[in-house]
């Protein structure tokens, strides 16, 4: 889990800036740098967590060596890299396009998609993994990935079918209606 976190810190930041750049991009009226900024950033991500699943999956019998000299708690350790090898990858490309949805202002469908995913899907499926059919902590942390993998497989279709000049007209029409603003709708992608 320290791994994880470690992992995790780089994209939570990733989050935060792919956040500003859309909400930037579309307040700016730039519906087509918004998508390449998009698609770029959870690209980028997905290629960091598969890296970093690489090489967990190379070293499985190497790394708990860092945290303790135990032989058996390393055995044990080891049957769990394949597990934290795809929740490093699902964990480089979710918090990227949950930032992507706080840029658009999308927060409530996105808070609704992880409810479900999490708590009516992924959290009884860990349970009747890990205690019905006695697969202990496997059966637990498998059924929280399979609720990161059916968030971020939702996410990702609406990031898909997203219309992006919409969402800066819907952007367009919050700033005139709250600030005052007059912006103007640029389709070219010079602005990248």
């Amino acid at each position: 889990m320290n791994i994880n976190g470690f992992e995790a810190m780089l994209f939570i930041g990733i989050n935060a800036a792919i956040s500003v750049r859309v909400s930037n991009e579309l307040g700016q009226g730039h519906p087509v740098a918004t998508k390449y900024s998009v698609y770029v950033t959870v690209f980028q991500s997905l290629l960091l967590g598969l890296l970093s699943m690489v090489i967990i999956l190379i070293t499985k019998d190497d790394f708990a060596v860092i945290y303790t000299s135990s032989k058996e708690m390393q055995a044990a350790v080891s049957k769990l890299a394949y597990l934290l090898g795809i929740t490093m990858v699902l964990n480089s490309v979710q918090p990227v396009i949950s930032g992507v949805a706080i840029g658009a202002g999308w927060q409530t469908l996105v808070a609704y998609i992880n409810l479900g995913s999490y708590y009516a899907f992924g959290l009884p499926l860990g349970f009747l993994l890990g205690y019905t059919k006695n697969l202990g902590v496997q059966g637990l942390w498998g059924g929280m990935i399979c609720g990161l993998s059916l968030q971020t497989i939702l996410l990702l279709i609406i990031l898909y079918k997203t219309n992006w000049t919409h969402e800066v007209n819907q952007s367009i029409e919050r700033m005139k209606r709250w600030g005052g603003q007059e912006v103007k709708i640029d389709n070219t992608a010079d602005y990248i």
